[in-house]
């Protein structure tokens, strides 16, 4: 700045003049110096060190390069520049220093910030992730950070040590809490969900207070994810999780069997005992051959040893159309190719009620595809439902309009 004024004032120009004309000179050439050192930085350093990032056999550096990382640390270099400039303003060298100082904290924040990002996706790259996802847990070191820098930022501006601020938050702790209850408690849910395993990313949950029911896409300090199955997403606070109750489908998912659990409701007036016709028709069934022929002897053989009437068909033990039909289904759902055989398969009858007899399927599909499992579903009571008059028995249903339509007319009087 000296050389300058001094080759200002050999040019002519006034002392008082030239001290401005100089300082003015310096800022612009430390305004171009910081520009095209900002320049060379990005267009030549960071596209050096890019090529070498994309093309190395590394992949987690990958990571940092698309969060901007090296970017953002550029931004030091202007700031080195401009400290050097400073001692040529040794009037405003303090208050420059200050600038520099704030400046450069907001940039390694905004670095760090970067870093954990990446770090955060780095992570996610694992197995492990869907079950200890560490976002929560990214958020609170950014928050300590943001907060230390913001500590470090003031008592710079103030002169001030930074150990006084802190001193001084033990004072403000109450609204501290009140400022940060969101993010205590999810950080506290956070933790107890990573430690129990409540929940992963990719688990289909229900919680019908919030509406949601679907796959869980994201879980943060604050919030967690859910797209349902009409592809909206509902946000769920985290603590939401542990202080009420939600249902979680990942012990289906992971047994690899999905639930069937449904009823045909057979009208009882339709139900009696097999005629010799029936059971005739009954033994060409594939499925109930074998069942036909082994219950015949058992009755038989109970009637003979019981000395039962066979004549009267109260008497002794006789087959009934709703018990054929029940061991027929078993036999058809056990041999459907989309069962699973290593789960539990029941056909039973459950209380009788004003709709009909109950007849239940619980059983569970081989795969737990929401439209396979549909499908499967569907195939099965079609068929049910199809076969159901074979046996000489009536789905139950309400009457409908055409029903009414098809009784006979009485005539007006």
């Amino acid at each position: 700045m000296n050389y300058i004024k001094d080759l200002l004032v050999e040019l002519g120009v006034s002392t008082n003049l030239s001290v401005y004309l100089a300082s003015i000179a310096i800022v612009i050439i430390a305004g171009i110096v910081s520009i095209a050192a900002n320049f060379i930085t990005k267009k030549v350093v960071l596209r050096i060190v890019s090529h070498y990032i994309r093309n190395n056999r590394y992949r987690w550096d990958n990571y940092l390069l698309d969060r901007k990382v090296f970017h953002k640390l550029s931004h030091i270099v202007p700031a080195i520049i401009l400290y050097y400039f400073s001692f040529s303003f040794s009037a405003y060298h303090s208050l420059i220093l200050k600038g520099i100082t704030i400046y450069l904290i907001i940039v390694v924040l905004l670095v760090l910030d970067a870093f954990l990002n990446a770090v955060n996706d780095i992570y996610r790259t694992y197995d492990i992730s869907r079950s200890r996802p560490i976002k929560g847990y990214v958020q609170v070191v950014k928050i300590f950070l943001f907060i230390i820098g913001g500590i470090l930022a003031i008592s710079n501006l103030i002169g001030e040590s930074p150990v006084i601020l802190i001193s001084g938050i033990g004072a403000l702790s109450a609204v501290m809490l009140l400022i940060f209850k969101d993010s205590l408690l999810g950080l506290v849910a956070g933790i107890q969900l990573s430690t129990n395993d409540m929940v992963q990313v990719g688990d289909w949950i229900e919680m019908p207070k919030y509406g949601a029911d679907g796959d869980i896409i994201d879980i943060s300090l604050h919030t967690v994810k859910v797209q349902n199955f009409d592809k909206t997403i509902t946000t769920i606070p985290s603590y939401a999780l542990i202080s009420d109750s939600f249902k979680n489908w990942r012990g289906m998912q992971d047994a690899g069997g999905r639930r069937i659990k449904r009823a045909v409701y057979i009208d009882m007036n339709s139900i009696g005992f097999c005629t010799p016709e029936m059971i005739g028709k009954f033994k060409k069934i594939h499925l109930l051959s074998e069942y036909i022929l082994d219950k015949e002897k058992e009755i038989m053989h109970y009637n003979l040893e019981n000395e039962i009437d066979p004549t009267v068909s109260v008497n002794g033990r006789a087959m009934t159309n709703i018990g054929v039909f029940r061991a027929y289904v078993e036999r058809y759902v056990e041999q459907h190719p989309k069962i699973h055989k290593g789960m539990t398969r029941i056909v039973r009858q459950l209380a009788p009620a004003e709709n009909g007899l109950p007849l239940e399927i619980y059983a569970f599909t081989n795969d737990i595809n929401w439209a396979v499992y549909e499908g499967v579903q569907s195939d099965i009571f079609d068929h049910i439902l199809a076969v159901a008059p074979e046996f000489g028995l009536h789905v139950f249903q309400n009457p409908s309009g055409q029903d009414f339509k098809s009784l006979p007319k009485v005539g007006a009087y």
